[in-house]
């Protein structure tokens, strides 16, 4: 099997979430202005596919808020081909701290390595733990693709990120990276979700911003709204098959 030799990436952060209304974005975007930087890449479509076991393992303990969860997703920048770049990104979050190994592949080649025929990034201990957990838990497949319009800001001094992802939507159906980036939506129209990422305390002023407007953490899930939609669905249409023979 062919490995795309690039280098692997290690992060350790905490992460926050927050459901924007389209009057709390823009307060938001004009209080942060002062702070923060838009990044090079401007406004980018990101598509993410979820692995998962037959029974959705991994997404309902993930929605059971345990103190320890883990995910598996293969992500985009655009529509991808066979040929462009996309990311293998092993995600865990202990105790509110998250752990991420990320590394660059393709769609064949990340398609092989869950069908078992090799390595995902030439050995090496993030090659194991990949390779570890695709094992575990043994018949993972895509199960939900997630996409949304994203930017994301920096500051020059700091570790500290924000990326506000516009019309996050999903799809159960088409699940490749390589068909659209189209999706049923997830949020109300103009909501939006703010992501603060960071590897210390999250600074003084940022704290203020986020009390003065109003604006509270939410344990949102883009895969676990999905998910929820989903079984809702199966049951709607379980109860009308009901009713009709009833």
């Amino acid at each position: 099997m062919t490995v795309v030799q690039n280098p692997v990436v290690v992060m350790k952060r905490f992460e926050s979430k927050y459901i924007l209304t389209p009057e709390k974005e823009k307060y938001f975007r004009e209080r942060m202005s002062r702070y923060m930087y838009p990044d090079s890449f401007g406004l980018t479509s990101i598509a993410s596919l979820y692995y998962d076991t037959p029974d959705y393992r991994l997404i309902t303990r993930s929605l059971e808020k345990p103190l320890f969860k883990e995910k598996i997703r293969l992500r985009s920048y655009g529509l991808a081909d066979s040929e462009s770049p996309v990311f293998l990104e092993l995600k865990r979050k202990a105790y509110g701290i998250v752990y991420k190994r990320r590394v660059r592949t393709t769609v064949p080649l990340a398609r092989k390595f869950f069908e078992r025929e090799g390595d995902i990034c030439g050995g090496g201990q993030i090659n194991h733990e990949m390779t570890y957990f695709r094992d575990f838990y043994r018949d993972l497949a895509p199960a939900c693709l997630i996409i949304c319009d994203r930017e994301a800001f920096f500051r020059p001094d700091s570790d500290l990120r924000f990326t506000i992802d516009a019309n996050p939507r999903y799809r159960t159906d088409g699940l490749d990276l390589r068909i659209s980036m189209d999706g049923e939506p997830l949020l109300p129209e103009g909501y939006s979700i703010l992501e603060i990422k960071v590897q210390d305390a999250v600074p003084l002023w940022l704290s203020g911003i986020l009390s003065e407007g109003k604006i509270y953490e939410t344990g949102f899930s883009k895969y676990g709204e999905a998910y929820r939609r989903q079984v809702m669905k199966i049951k709607r249409v379980l109860n009308e098959g009901e009713r009709r023979y009833v």
